[in-house]
């Protein structure tokens, strides 16, 4: 080791050392923080450090001084001080390092980084730290992504969108991300060298906007065939995700092989043990290989061979084997033996292998998982080398049922969103206690981490910061008190209205239900005259007009707070929440009038309702997050032909709609509020039942839904496949929509 320093240093004989330590304790003392420090070089990449500091404070960067601490009892540690008119931030990586930036940007700044919202207004003389700050976490691993999280929000991120996310989730702690972008390319190469050819393989590989069910074996070919371009650039893509990652400290997890084979598999290799399962919704039947064939050992230590020499490794791989499929029997033994053998693929490849499993299936099939069933797949694998995602802990926690998944180290995470739907909506006060209350709870066994794992992200800002705010704290977090702090660096001003008004948030929208995501709204629905629909979920947590004063106070500051874009991004969300509830009310109105045959009443409030949909249309065009077109042409730039663009737009607005095929079970699943997508999808829908409906009641013919659902099928499926465009940048003024919106609607809603 001293060799690093000085060649002489290697004849250095223990007797040497054993002087240095008995009489020369300066001297030693020298020595050792010498070692430290050139530690540092290979512990901190201090190219990588100075490059994020630069993207996030800029100019200012010269201003910070990174440099190296050890980890404290094997976790990391952070420190800040002044020192000689610098910031000074310690850490023992760049997760770290940059943990200590984000502390001091929000607390000594009041500045903040959000997906929806940026408030970096740095003072022109940086603030003194007074007293050294010294931070700990608690947990070794802050676990960040769900595989539908690289659908519902990632499918057409570009190299800068990922660094971004990149850099956010270093400012946050995370330093375990699922990291699966351009594994299709590792695929075809094995597949390939196993004889497999292009057109085959045109039957496996879904669109882009499918992969995540792709990869848990769910569906094939839906949405392709994929082209070679995409599987070349998403390659590329992905060496630069896992560069970054790793340079900053992180460990990504990556995929192992869970059986999922391609459909002329048993034409290729008859003997072959290949069962076909049907995740269901409408989708065709895939391919499993069993895990008990021979061939199951060797395609998965041929397939972490080959992602090894494309991508490296940090041992840590996710496979999910019955994700949302059951096993063909509830036998422990088979149970076990399948568990051994796919951990095995991966152990043949990587010795050092730790299984990533997703806790979900015990959750979502918990008729099947019994105790013995899950200890007989838990306890194949040592313990050493696995770790299990308590995948929806702050609503199910499996973790308490299964005695700490009994003895295997496992991550507490908040899933919260489903399908990408946007709703301000979440469970404040369990992110803010129960992790913590888990950590020091004498039955939660090998707790190792925290971590996020939504299936749709760029939604509610406060809830998932909030949520990060354990990463370095191992006690229970005030609310009201944070929400204050937050306000704060969000808005860049301290504001006893707007304090107010998160309070209000905190009791109505953000004290949520168990529930599988947040209410969205009816004009999201297939239309209907029920309240209810299927997979849109229309019932409140709260009294919607208990949200009211909430909105009063928002737009209250709006003089005060409009420059800020955080203060924009939630004075539009939450404009964008009354307005949904709202539509429910209308709704009510026009299928009580038309029960009644009032025709008059009937009119007035359909109408009504159509209406609200374009002022709402209109309000979410004025952000940039809240934009189909955007959506659309960032699916189409990743084409390098119209050919391509045309396939990935087909990608693009399939899966917020239909999800499938005409007559899929799961559309309406991943329904977004974003304008583009209320004014010529939702509202034409609408508009076509309520034609339908006023002619049954003039005539006094009987409504039959299975008629107009016939019909609108055809129409949605042609929405699907149709080119026509869509702004990708917003219009209007938000505070000026937000102020017309409110005196419009503020009475009508009260008086309801």
């Amino acid at each position: 080791m001293f060799s690093i320093f000085n060649p002489k240093l290697k004849k250095i004989s223990m007797k040497h050392l054993q002087y240095f330590f008995s009489t020369q304790k300066r001297t030693i003392t020298f020595l050792i923080s010498v070692i430290i420090a050139n530690t540092s070089f290979s512990q901190l990449n201090k190219q990588a450090v100075q490059s994020f500091l630069q993207r996030i404070v800029k100019e200012k960067s010269t201003a910070f001084v990174a440099q190296y601490i050890p980890p404290q009892n094997g976790k990391d540690v952070f420190e800040i001080e002044s020192k000689k008119g610098k910031i000074i931030l310690r850490g023992c990586n760049g997760v770290s390092i940059a943990s200590a930036l984000n502390y001091y940007l929000k607390n000594y700044c009041h500045c903040l980084i959000t997906w929806n919202g940026i408030n970096m207004n740095m003072p022109g003389a940086l603030p003194v730290v007074k007293e050294k700050i010294h931070r700990n976490t608690p947990y070794q691993y802050r676990y960040y992504l769900n595989y539908c999280t690289f659908n519902y929000s990632m499918s057409w991120w570009d190299w800068d969108r990922w660094q971004k996310e990149i850099d956010w989730m270093a400012l946050n702690g995370i330093n375990m991300p699922l990291a699966v972008t351009g594994e299709e390319a590792v695929w075809q190469r094995l597949y390939k060298k196993m004889g497999f050819s292009d057109a085959e393989l045109d039957k496996f590989f879904c669109g882009p906007a499918y992969f995540s069910w792709f990869w848990m074996g769910n569906l094939d070919a839906w949405g392709g065939p994929l082209p070679q371009h995409w599987k070349d650039s998403h390659e590329a893509l992905q060496k630069k995700i896992l560069e970054a990652e790793r340079s900053m400290g992180m460990k990504p997890v990556l995929p192992a092989f869970t059986g999922h084979v391609p459909p002329s598999f048993k034409e290729k290799f008859p003997s072959a043990k290949v069962k076909k399962t049907n995740w269901g919704a409408g989708f065709d039947d895939v391919y499993i290989l069993d895990p008990s064939d021979p061939m199951f050992e060797k395609i998965g230590k041929a397939f972490i061979e080959e992602q090894t020499n494309t991508y490296g490794s940090d041992h840590l791989y996710s496979a999910d084997t019955f994700n949302e499929n059951l096993p063909p029997t509830n036998d422990s033994t088979y149970l076990n033996d399948i568990s051994k053998k796919v951990f095995e693929s991966m152990a043949l490849a990587d010795p050092k292998a730790v299984w990533v499993m997703q806790g979900w299936m015990f959750h979502y099939q918990a008729d099947f998982w019994k105790p013995t069933q899950i200890q007989a797949l838990l306890n194949a694998v040592p313990d050493d080398h696995m770790i299990m995602l308590d995948l929806y802990s702050e609503s199910h926690p499996v973790w308490s049922r299964t005695n700490a998944y009994y003895g295997k180290p496992w991550i507490w995470n908040m899933l919260h969103n489903f399908g990408g739907n946007i709703s301000l909506w979440g469970r404040m006060n369990s992110v803010a206690e129960n992790p913590s209350a888990a950590l020091h709870d004498n039955t939660s066994g090998k707790m190792i981490g925290i971590g996020l794992t939504p299936e749709g992200i760029e939604q509610n800002p406060a809830l998932y910061h909030l949520m990060l705010e354990n990463v370095w704290n191992d006690k229970a977090i005030n609310v009201e008190d944070w929400l204050s702090s937050y306000a704060r660096q969000r808005y860049g001003a301290d504001n006893s209205n707007i304090n107010e008004a998160w309070k209000i948030l905190l009791k109505t929208v953000y004290n949520g239900g168990f529930g599988e995501g947040g209410p969205e709204t009816i004009i999201q629905a297939r239309p209907t005259t029920n309240g209810w629909a299927d997979r849109v979920r229309t019932k409140l947590d709260y009294n919607s007009k208990d949200l009211l004063p909430a909105w009063d106070l928002f737009v209250k500051e709006i003089p005060a707070l409009q420059n800020s874009d955080g203060f924009q991004y939630d004075l539009v969300d939450l404009t964008r929440q009354v307005l949904a509830n709202y539509a429910l009310t209308l709704q009510q109105k026009w299928a009580l009038a038309y029960l009644q045959h009032d025709v008059d009443s009937y009119e007035k409030y359909s109408d009504a309702f159509l209406e609200l949909m374009d002022d709402m249309d209109e309000l979410l065009a004025s952000r940039k997050d809240f934009l189909l077109g955007k959506w659309i042409a960032e699916a189409r730039a990743c084409g390098v032909d119209e050919k391509e663009k045309d396939l990935y737009e087909f990608n693009a607005r399939d899966i917020i709609t239909l999800w499938g095929d005409k007559e899929s079970e799961l559309h309406e699943y991943s329904n977004r509020q974003w304008a583009g997508l209320i004014k010529r999808f939702y509202k034409p829908r609408w508009e076509q039942f309520f034609i339908y409906m006023k002619k049954k009641m003039l005539n006094g013919g009987r409504m039959e839904t299975t008629d107009f659902e016939k019909s609108i099928k055809e129409w949605e499926w042609n929405w699907v496949n149709s080119r026509d465009t869509y702004s990708s940048e917003p219009t209007g003024n938000s505070m000026g929509i937000v102020n017309r919106l409110y005196k419009k609607y503020t009475s009508q809603i009260e008086k309801e």
